[in-house]
């Protein structure tokens, strides 16, 4: 499990990370950045594969006050639809990847391989020591 250490005085405990990514996408996301550059993640609420995680070039999927960022993944920004992340909130998020295509907008698309999400519920400990999100707006207006 990854733990994060918060920088505020407010949060001076260790924070458990939200979302991970497993080597494999790592390496994935590695290829997608050459050829790309800075990349994002984003997962919506939406049915077939728009309930999956889909990355676009860093800025090219517009985010507001419905998405919540949750962290980062492999020097990634990771959002999630507001409505989506109600669900998902007391799980612990792992994006990994696998063969097949789907028909989104994603950029590994063309790969022949698609992200997926494999998810475990949080520990007791855990659930206490999760960090603040941010609705897509907050965390835009605080990168400025």
């Amino acid at each position: 499990m990854e733990h994060i250490k918060s920088s505020s005085a407010a949060e001076s405990r260790e924070t458990v990370a939200r979302v991970s990514v497993t080597d494999a996408a790592a390496q994935v996301i590695d290829t997608l950045r050459e050829k790309n550059g800075e990349l994002m993640f984003h997962q919506s609420g939406g049915c077939c594969d728009g309930s999956q995680p889909m990355c676009f070039a860093k800025g090219e999927f517009r985010v507001g006050s419905n998405d919540v960022w949750i962290g980062t993944i492999h020097g990634c920004d990771f959002f999630m639809n507001t409505d989506q992340f109600e669900y998902w909130k007391h799980t612990h998020l792992t994006i990994d990847i696998t063969p097949g295509r789907g028909s989104s907008f994603s950029l590994e698309i063309p790969l022949g391989l698609r992200f997926i999400v494999k998810s475990r519920l949080f520990t007791a400990e855990e659930s206490e020591n999760l960090p603040s999100v941010l609705n897509g707006e907050e965390y835009l207006a605080q990168q400025k």
